[in-house]
């Protein structure tokens, strides 16, 4: 007699096998007509995620055949970045008086939340308490691209140290190549 472990869902068995611990899984995903041949993650294709698909007209369905709602990293990157750039919209357009020409992107959504939280103590940006992992990482975002940058003082300060062989910690210590 062959004895199946179920994933359990808030107590409740979902009757489908958990993705880690099946590694024969594919993904769920047909990609525009061609049934994605990746292995499945742990990331599942919900409601809000079908959402976004449809808003971000991305050419992703759901394979109905398939027993499990897992999808590849490969979809879950896609669905992630199309959310990011959504977002980035939304904040583009409520922000209009920003000047963003040819400003790098950072995508602060795949960083981890302790990475956030030291942003947040070193700048000592202002937050209300209890916030997850993307509204903090809107708020860091808005305020690292209000930061003041005076482009030719960095780039003069970048070739100096290049031409000297010194770095930012000799020169704030007072030393320098030269010296040595």
């Amino acid at each position: 007699m062959i004895q199946r472990e179920y994933q359990m869902n808030n107590g409740f068995s979902t009757g489908e096998e958990d993705s880690r611990g099946n590694s024969d899984q594919i993904c769920c995903l047909v990609d525009d007509s061609d049934r994605c041949r990746r292995l499945a993650g742990n990331a599942s294709y919900s409601k809000r995620i079908q959402k976004t698909v449809a808003l971000k007209r991305l050419k992703l369905n759901i394979d109905h055949q398939a027993r499990h709602t897992y999808i590849c990293d490969y979809h879950k990157t896609m669905i992630q970045c199309a959310r990011t750039k959504q977002r980035r919209n939304k904040d583009s357009e409520d922000d209009d008086n920003e000047a963003e020409i040819d400003s790098p992107e950072v995508d602060w959504f795949q960083l981890q939340v302790n990475t956030l939280r030291r942003y947040k103590k070193h700048y000592k940006v202002p937050t209300r308490p209890g916030l997850n992992k993307s509204q903090l990482a809107d708020v860091i975002q808005k305020h690292f691209k209000s930061l003041p940058v005076n482009e030719k003082e960095i780039i003069t300060y970048f070739i100096y140290m290049v031409k000297t062989n010194g770095n930012k910690l000799d020169h704030k210590n007072g030393m320098n190549s030269d010296s040595v």
